[in-house]
């Protein structure tokens, strides 16, 4: 297929593919046969690794991370691949716990605002710099 299709193939556009390239994570194809000769094919190896990338980045990996991760799967490091996804629990675990955090916070705050229909807004307050 080539680059437009796979793009689409995967839900991204072009630029994205061509960004991967450069940064290493996606092999760039060879050119077509003698018919074809300029433009690039790519297959279905092609279209799982774009669809493993845009995974992991939703789990929340780095491109970084990403192509560790790539380079892990071809020499088998199981041990480095779960100490990068343990990495990133931790980190999701930090993130869950600030979210609930702020919107613990933001809830007193509608409460309060909602407890008096005088005075400034405890929730413009809030968020007002000193």
């Amino acid at each position: 297929m080539t680059i437009g299709k796979l793009a689409e193939a995967a839900g991204v556009g072009v630029e994205t593919v061509r960004y991967y390239q450069r940064r290493g994570l996606i092999d760039l194809p060879s050119r077509g046969g003698s018919r074809n000769a300029d433009i690039r094919r790519y297959d279905a190896g092609h279209l799982r690794r774009l669809r493993f990338i845009r995974s992991a980045q939703a789990a929340g990996f780095t491109l970084e991370q990403i192509g560790e991760l790539l380079a892990l799967d071809a020499g088998q490091d199981r041990d480095r691949a779960r100490t990068l996804a343990r990495e990133r629990i931790a980190a999701l675990d930090a993130k869950i716990a600030e979210l609930r955090d702020a919107r613990a916070a933001l809830a007193r705050l509608a409460d309060q605002c909602g407890a008096s229909a005088s005075g400034p807004c405890p929730i413009i307050a809030a968020f007002e710099p000193d």
